[in-house]
Parts: C-alpha cells; structure tokens; sequence
C-alpha cells in the first residue's frame, strides 16, 4: 500500500573526521557593528559566520559550524 501523505526519508551523511578548518572568505558585508564575514572550509565546506568588529583583530564565530550536505 503506498501513500500520498508520507515523506521522503532523508539521509544522513557520515560524520566528516575532524581537522583544522581552513576558513576561506565567501563574502563579507559592512555593518553597523562591524564586518559580518561568511566563510567556508576548503576541506570540508562546512559553513560559519563570523564578526570583525575591528579591522586589526580577527573575526569571532557568530554562528555554529553547518556541515553542508553533498548530492
């Protein structure tokens, strides 16, 4: 018996093995608070966005790290 009401079982990928993260610039927005910056892992692509509110210190992680889900 098939349904029309039922949804399509999502998969989970298997867990990335831990490393340094080498974060690159996506893109980065001026604000009022300073500059919101969007990075991107080159090993793993996980995703983050960071905060410079000063140009000679290093961004701070805003968000959590979100793995991205491959095809």
């Amino acid at each position: 018996m098939t349904s029309s009401n039922t949804l399509p079982i999502r998969r989970i990928s298997p867990p990335v093995p831990a490393h340094e993260h080498a974060w690159l610039v996506e893109s980065r927005h001026p604000t009022s608070e300073g500059t919101v910056v969007y990075v991107r892992c080159a090993g793993c692509s996980t995703r983050r966005v960071d905060m410079q509110q000063n140009p000679s210190a290093p961004p701070m992680a805003l968000s959590t790290e979100v793995q991205v889900e491959r095809p």
